[in-house]
């Protein structure tokens, strides 16, 4: 197996920096431009291109058209689970996940199955790759699926067995941990086709001692690892120094578990990297942490290091960037420039030069408030932006809260509080978490901009951000010794029920209800063994699923014993193929087996390796502060439109409405469950977007004024697509999650009443 690990030079001087821009030119001059103009009219990798701009120049539907779009088919997933796939297109097909996590090829004008891959459960959920040979002779689908890496024939449908080993190819191993210790590492979102590499992201989870985010590329026809980067530096390797010694043997993250983008014509890849972990307290983890919440640029043929800029200083707020850097061409003080803009959780939005990495307005080193906790160090300072603004607010006033959804008493309440902590100076910005006090956080750990969030015109200079206004209202951070969670471990034999009883009722019983028949958004568990086997019901547990995170901390004993607390027993529920033409079932033999890792100490992670130097203490908090969005005063969501050639925003406008928050009078409200929504922006001066209000909106990219409006039968945690065939242009939206307004009140409280979800795709009309 070749596996090289470039060691990075600080490219500090002129003389390289310039080295670098003519090696760039020379292999812009070298790049077939049929290629550089495929990447826009086709949608053939996810966020519709290896630059994730969700830009096509298509000229089918425009501002004249639009209004005559109306549903042309329907494929029904068949199922009631959430999923948040991209559809892909490739010639006449397209490629969707449905059918009890089934990859289904329909037919991309009339949505009739060509073929059925069954039941790859465990299968990344976001959406896979394709690539084709020169000769267009060899065609596969690329996807992760229980931390393997797998290949099918994107024709027949059928496993590619020579890719890896029989089919797989192992994620856990090459990271420089015990593989049997890594609970997961595969990301919900698909890497990105380079030439014939694969560059992959990771999730390893956010608990401490998580598995290390290093980027890996592999060859597409092979499986074999070509090149692997250290995001946490080894010795001697540039970065090493700014972490405590021996700390790459420990810490965890530093991984871009969601969207990325590449640069064809010069081969960088451009990587959003998450914080370390654990993410709200660094005691063992003191200083700048590179390449902790950096945005970093590689050779993507090598792997090597090209440059970086840290977006948070040793990150204690799980400020990970999430949304795919936007590649765009401004006029720049009269001179055209190649740029990478990208969208913080910050609520702010970095502009740098494309290949030397230099900010293309000045970022600011401001200081920012100490840590209260013992043993952690905050950096002193954080980059601010100078321009341009930011797309989502910074602080949370008395005078903000929402006037919908409280009652008299709750808005006191609240009213109280943040004048509490406002007059104790923690409600701004980079405020770092307390033993001692709550924190609110504005944006929260999902504010700002999340994955999916970004889109725009790389030639008119036009970037376009889903803002979400979301605080997190933090607990106390809570001290805890190692083991002290390790409850029932004595060795002895423990009752699976009665343990599965406590791990509920500290876990689940919050969102599911003491009689578990679900409150708020979370499902009904009852009956929960017809339709998970104990493995489904596992690889949920450790991984998440929808709008549920993953409790990847809890050991085998406590899931086994939730399982069965639930009724489940390990013969479980068996799924059945699905109807329709099933090629195959299970992906690559092996490929379906859940392996637990061995037990690591629950949330607080395993004990540190001998020989480094750590604190005893670990400080931890209970979710992510997280369901408090309602407290603030609308617009809960919004699309920011940057005009990145005068570092300005264009126009601002509210996205989608809350029914609830409507009924009390509320207009332009945005809404509460935006999390997960994307955009497509059109050659013809269109904006399309959802909004998870079931509705997908189409808009005028030039001025925000809205053309039309179409109706999805259930909410859309998924990208849209667009592409055309035979002349006809057509607008896909996954359309799988529950319909919620105000704080998790269901669309549908009724399960008789829930319409099907699936893919919804309009055309114009004929």
């Amino acid at each position: 197996m070749c596996s090289k690990n470039i060691l990075p030079a600080p490219l500090g001087s002129a003389m390289a920096k310039l080295g670098l821009v003519l090696l760039v030119s020379i292999c812009v001059a070298c790049q077939p431009q049929q290629d550089l103009d495929h990447q826009y009219n086709t949608w053939e990798d996810y966020g519709g291109g290896p630059d994730n701009s969700k830009f096509v120049d298509l000229n089918g539907i425009d501002r004249a058209n639009v209004g005559q779009l109306e549903q042309a088919w329907f494929y029904p997933t068949g199922d009631d689970n959430t999923y948040q796939f991209n559809p892909l297109v490739v010639d006449t097909v397209m490629y969707v996940l449905a059918k009890n996590n089934s990859l289904v090829a329909l037919d991309a004008k009339t949505g009739e199955e060509i073929w059925i891959h069954a039941d790859l459960r465990g299968m990344a959920r976001r959406g896979i790759n394709y690539w084709e040979s020169d000769d267009g002779t060899d065609k596969r689908l690329l996807f992760q699926m229980n931390d393997y890496l797998q290949a099918i024939d994107a024709e027949t449908g059928e496993s590619i067995l020579s890719f890896g080993e029989n089919g797989l190819v192992d994620l856990r191993q090459g990271l420089g941990r015990d593989p049997k210790t890594i609970s997961r590492v595969q990301s919900g979102t698909p890497g990105e086709i380079h030439e014939d590499l694969l560059i992959l992201g990771s999730a390893p989870g956010e608990g401490y001692l998580s598995a290390p985010g290093h980027i890996r590329a592999f060859n597409v026809v092979t499986g074999e690892q070509e090149w692997i980067f250290h995001t946490i530096p080894h010795p001697g390797e540039f970065g090493y120094d700014t972490w405590p010694k021996g700390a790459y043997k420990y810490i965890g993250g530093v991984n871009t578990w969601a969207e990325m983008s590449v640069d064809k014509e010069r081969g960088i890849v451009y990587l959003p990297l998450g914080s370390p972990t654990y993410d709200y307290y660094g005691a063992d983890r003191i200083g700048r942490n590179l390449f902790g919440t950096s945005l970093l640029a590689l050779d993507a043929i090598t792997g090597e290091y090209m440059w970086h800029y840290q977006l948070v200083h040793h990150d204690l707020w799980d400020y990970d960037p999430a949304a795919a850097p936007q590649l765009v061409t401004v006029n720049h003080e009269g001179e055209q420039k190649d740029v990478v803009a990208v969208a913080g959780k910050t609520g702010f939005l970095y502009v740098f030069d494309r290949v030397t990495g230099e900010p293309l307005w000045p970022i600011e080193e401001r200081p920012v408030p100490e840590s209260e906790v013992p043993g952690e160090q905050t950096w002193p300072t954080q980059p601010f932006p100078t321009k341009p603004e930011p797309f989502s607010r910074h602080t949370v006033h008395p005078d903000s809260l929402n006037p919908f959804f409280l009652t008299d008493a709750e808005r006191a309440e609240w009213k109280a509080k943040i004048e509490e902590l406002e007059e104790m100076g923690r409600t701004s910005l980079f405020t770092p978490l307390s033993h001692q006090h709550e924190t609110i956080a504005m944006p929260g750990a999902v504010g700002g901009a999340n994955w999916g969030n970004t889109a725009a015109d790389p030639k008119e200079g036009m970037v376009y951000v889903i803002s979400l206004d979301w605080p997190s209202v933090y607990p106390k951070l809570e001290k805890r010794e190692f083991g002290e969670e390790a409850e029932d471990q004595s060795g002895g034999w423990v009752n699976p029920i009665e343990h599965g009883q406590k791990v509920y009722a500290k876990y689940c019983q919050a969102c599911h209800g003491a009689d578990r028949t679900g409150i708020a958004s979370a499902p009904s568990l009852i009956d929960m063994e017809t339709r998970l086997s104990a493995d489904d019901f596992q690889q949920i547990m450790n991984s998440g699923r929808g709008k549920m995170p993953s409790f990847s901390y809890l050991n085998e004993q406590d899931i086994e014993g939730l399982y069965r607390f639930l009724g489940g027993t390990r013969d479980g529920a068996i799924v059945e193929p699905p109807e329709g033409p099933v090629v195959a079932k299970g992906g690559a033999p092996g490929g379906q087996d859940f392996r637990p890792a061995e037990s690591s100490g629950g949330r607080l992670g395993p004990p540190y390796p001998e020989g480094v130097e750590a604190p005893s203490d670990r400080y931890y908090l209970q979710g992510w502060g997280l369901g408090f969005a309602h407290i603030m005063s609308p617009p809960w969501s919004s699309i920011v439109a940057y005009d990145l050639n005068e570092g300005v925003i264009k126009w601002r406008r509210p996205l989608g409405s809350d029914k609830l928050a409507e009924q009390e009078g509320g207009k332009n409200t945005g809404v509460l469950k935006a999390q997960r929504n994307g955009m497509i922006v059109t050659s013809t001066g269109l904006l399309f977007s959802t909004a998870g209000d079931g509705k997908v909106y189409a808009f005028d990219a030039e001025t925000g004024e809205e053309l039309w409006v179409g109706q999805l039968p259930k909410a859309t945690e998924g990208l849209p697509t667009m592409y055309e065939v035979d002349g006809k242009y057509y607008l896909a939206v996954p359309a799988t999650s529950t319909l919620e307004w105000g704080i998790d009140t269901p669309e549908y409280e009724n399960e008789e009443n829930v319409p099907q979800g699936g893919y919804v795709v309009f055309s114009l009309s004929e």
